[in-house]
């Protein structure tokens, strides 16, 4: 059917997003095709290897399980921050990736986890790492005759973890100014940085894997003067807008302060401490 009415069609999953922009007009396609009773849409299987979860599961379903809660922290904080129960029950992560909004909790989440996207077209199976899967705002790799079917993340090494932080100007059911997320391997000591990876989200117009800053951390000490060296970075990096929600020099500084906040988190749920030199 997707293939029939190519960009007349829409796939519905949650439809937090579709259905607000059919009841204003911003979207009018011909067909919508419900993927809740799609098996591999809606799978979640966790091995010893990966983790897989269907593009249409909802976040809901996500933070519901405890061994996804302990092992991926950072999916976690994304998901139950994307509006309230209520939308987190319809929700899914992969609705937030193809919406492909600069601000887009998930997608800074499952940068820093290392994801891929896994998609389905009319002749094959292909795979896309998460950060190049959004081409713009609101813009993403998918041709007109594919879909999005599951999103897979690796299981995390041993001595690491992660984090993730946003900035809204309210608590809750708000759109990030900015938002960031970290993931870090340590040593057996936990006093050297093995490995790093940084994103952070509504700084650009696609959310930003920021390599350079999670490379600078790798073989350096655990430190605050390596966290915030990495963090100038990702500042570096940004190329924020000004707008309602924050001002350019606003947001700059936001990506400082949320980098170091989520390395030093994920640092901390790895088992590491910080030593002030």
């Amino acid at each position: 059917m997707v293939a029939d009415y190519g960009c007349q069609a829409r796939l519905l999953a949650g439809g937090t997003d579709l259905i607000v922009n059919m009841r204003c007009g911003r979207d009018r396609p011909s067909v919508v095709v419900d993927t809740k009773r799609v098996a591999e849409l809606n799978q979640i299987k966790l091995s010893r290897t990966r983790l897989v979860v269907g593009a249409s599961v909802s976040c809901r379903r996500i933070w519901e399980q405890p061994e996804i809660t302990q092992r991926f922290p950072a999916l976690i904080d994304s998901v139950t921050l994307i509006g309230g129960i209520p939308i987190q029950s319809r929700a899914s992560v992969g609705g937030n990736l193809c919406n492909a909004a600069p601000s887009g909790d998930a997608i800074p989440s499952l940068i820093a986890l290392r994801a891929t996207a896994q998609i389905c077209g009319p002749n094959d199976l292909r795979e896309v790492p998460v950060e190049d899967f959004c081409s713009g705002a609101g813009e993403n790799t998918l041709a007109k005759d594919e879909f999005l079917v599951s999103l897979t993340i690796p299981q995390p090494a041993q001595n690491s973890s992660t984090s993730f932080l946003r900035f809204t100007p309210r608590n809750e059911m708000d759109i990030a100014v900015v938002n960031a997320a970290a993931n870090v391997t340590l040593s057996e000591t936990k006093t050297t940085f093995l490995s790093a990876r940084l994103a952070v989200g509504s700084v650009a117009p696609v959310p930003l894997f920021v390599e350079e800053a999670g490379k600078s951390l790798i073989g350096k000490s655990v430190c605050t003067a390596n966290v915030v060296a990495a963090a100038e970075i990702a500042v570096a990096h940004a190329r924020p807008i000004d707008d309602m929600r924050g001002t350019f020099s606003q947001r700059k500084q936001l990506t400082k302060v949320l980098t170091i906040r989520t390395l030093l988190k994920a640092i901390k749920r790895a088992g590491g401490t910080i030593d002030d030199v």
